[in-house]
């Protein structure tokens, strides 16, 4: 008895983004995740890649961009099996001169045990912005904490464009003072994750083409489990981290967990 949740950096249109269209959209079919955070999404032509996606497979969807490039929007979506029945956006923060325009994207789903709060985010990507990551971390769990009532711990996934260590991170799991008194998340990955769990890796080619060093940036998140269990972390691994007809879906590989779900 599970929820299965998928985070993924779509990269937006950079390199091949036609080619890859396709693989994103085998990967993500064969996954059969029954939610799905994106980010760098496409908007459009008054559509999005996350539109496109949500069609094929029948799933519902909300999506938030503020960035544009080259007329193309910039953003984060939310997809679900069930119904979205309520959806918000918040602008996170930045420094004066350093503003890529972040969002976090809010969607209540109407999940078959009752309500799920599920929120999509993507952080600064600078290495020298830990402290952009840190406020924009505290602008979130603000954001989660006042999103209540629940009856299911709120699920975050996200670029966080840090790994476990960073401050920003610490933040989350309460390893640092959390930003919210009461508000902590699980690391699934860290839960119930084997390996090192990097979804910046030289084994991608687009990624590699970067010169930067592998990492574990991206995460799903879940806040603390009830006394029955419910949101613990069943099991999390990698995913698309392997080429579909020859070609790399995108330059970050996902994450996908397991979430359980109440006892019958």
């Amino acid at each position: 008895m599970t929820i299965s949740v998928l985070t993924w950096n779509l990269w937006w249109r950079f390199g091949p983004w036609e080619d890859r269209q396709p693989a994103i959209l085998a990967t993500i079919r064969s996954l059969d995740a029954d939610v799905i955070c994106l980010q760098e999404v496409w908007f459009a032509d008054g559509t999005s890649s996350a539109e496109l996606i949500a069609e094929d497979i029948g799933f519902h969807v909300v999506g938030a961009h503020r960035l544009v490039i080259d007329g193309v929007g910039f953003g984060n979506a939310v997809l679900a099996r069930w119904p979205i029945t309520e959806s918000a956006v918040l602008d996170l923060p930045c420094f004066e001169g350093h503003d890529e325009q972040r969002v976090v994207v809010r969607a209540t789903v109407d999940g078959p045990d009752g309500p799920l709060q599920v929120f999509s985010t993507h952080l600064d990507w600078r290495y020298d912005r830990s402290a952009t990551r840190q406020a924009q971390v505290r602008a979130l769990c603000e954001f989660v904490a006042d999103t209540r009532p629940r009856t299911h711990p709120p699920i975050v996934c996200g670029d966080f464009n840090a790994e476990p260590a960073s401050d920003e991170i610490r933040m989350m799991t309460g390893e640092a003072a959390v930003p919210v008194d009461g508000l902590v998340f699980f690391d699934s990955f860290r839960v119930a994750g084997s390996g090192v769990g990097d979804t910046w890796s030289e084994r991608n080619p687009f990624a590699a083409a970067e010169f930067e060093q592998e990492r574990r940036i991206d995460y799903v998140f879940v806040g603390w489990r009830r006394s029955d269990g419910t949101g613990s972390t069943v099991s999390s691994r990698v995913v698309g981290d392997e080429p579909v007809d020859g070609v790399w879906p995108s330059d970050h590989f996902g994450v996908l967990a397991e979430l359980r779900r109440p006892p019958a």
